[in-house]
């Protein structure tokens, strides 16, 4: 008796748990941005899409020369390297898109979000612009995919520049957004409700000098997160709990530098030693006064590290071939 008044005591409680949620889903919804009011938004005369596995994927190709390749990271968009572009156009060709899952490309269709899905994605991509070498970068999650990538792909990728990149295992606590993700009832939550106050705190936690989170910043990435489909496309790449594959770091041996904000509270600058040590030809730089978003945060002087890096490998790589 005491045990059936016990499982009944846990499934009223587990019903008002989930009726609450439910009204809170209700009283607090955030609706979907329509497609259509992103692309008015956040697109410009420089935009350009094209089709990948079925997915309208949201790109910019800019400038001519060397092509450099630039993905962004979680819940971010191409527009998180609109200042790098400004700089490297200039001389360079830039090529960036908005990754599967987020920005004005928004979620595919079967969800999947691993690195083996975004290096296939990647591929796609590459083949359909015609790009045979090129000079990859990526912040985040788009730096693991850049690692992954290089590795798969090492007669392509010239020049590899990685800024704060996930990819090894931490004993530190996620950050609070994805640990909501992997609780069945919070992460539906998260699909219908996300409060401005709730990125620009996700920003903060990113920046670290928190007068740069502007309200246009906030603005837009609030609009992004909100498109359809990338609510849920966020939970299920959030509750991934993703393969170990640095492994694969030892294989590359294309010229790397990475870059690492010293006050990064979400992928601790620890980690870039540990890039260094496993990556053979690869530099390290810390840049002091910066989180997680380098090329966001401190522009000009991340773009530079950048910059210098590729003059001194393009050189290298010329002069051999002008001795000959």
């Amino acid at each position: 008796m005491n045990s059936t008044k016990f499982i009944n005591t846990v499934l009223k409680i587990i019903v008002l748990f989930f009726g609450a949620i439910l009204m809170l889903i209700f009283i607090f919804r955030t609706p979907n941005v329509s497609i259509d009011s992103l692309k008015k938004n956040y697109t410009d005369q420089a935009s350009r899409f094209v089709m990948i596995d079925g997915l309208e994927v949201h790109y910019k190709d800019e400038g001519s020369g060397i092509p450099i390749v630039l993905l962004h990271g979680t819940s971010a968009s191409l527009h998180t390297w609109d200042a790098w572009t400004e700089e490297l156009k200039k001389n360079y060709r830039v090529i960036r898109m908005d990754l599967p899952a987020f920005g004005v490309t928004g979620a595919n269709e079967n969800n999947q979000y691993d690195l083996n899905s975004y290096s296939q994605f990647l591929e796609s991509f590459l083949n359909k612009l015609d790009l045979n070498e090129f000079i990859l970068a990526g912040n985040s999650l788009g730096g693991s995919i850049s690692w992954f990538y290089t590795a798969n792909h090492p007669d392509q990728v010239k020049q590899l520049i990685l800024l704060d990149p996930a990819g090894f295992p931490s004993q530190k606590e996620r950050p609070l957004v994805f640990r909501l993700a992997e609780v069945p009832l919070l992460s539906l939550a998260l699909k219908h409700i996300t409060p401005k106050f709730f990125i620009k705190d996700n920003l903060e936690q990113v920046y670290f000098d928190d007068s740069k989170v502007t309200d246009e910043l906030i603005e837009r990435y609030h609009q992004m997160i909100l498109r359809e489909g990338s609510r849920t496309a966020f939970v299920e790449r959030a509750k991934l709990e993703g393969a170990d594959n640095t492994y694969l770091l030892n294989l590359i041996k294309t010229p790397t530098l990475i870059i690492w904000g010293e006050n990064d509270l979400w992928i601790p600058v620890e980690d870039g030693q540990k890039f260094k040590d496993r990556i053979a030809n690869s530099s390290l730089v810390i840049m002091e006064e910066t989180g997680h978003v380098p090329m966001e945060e401190k522009p000009l002087e991340s773009v530079e590290h950048a910059i210098d890096f590729i003059i001194q490998n393009t050189l290298q790589e010329t002069t051999p071939n002008q001795e000959n």
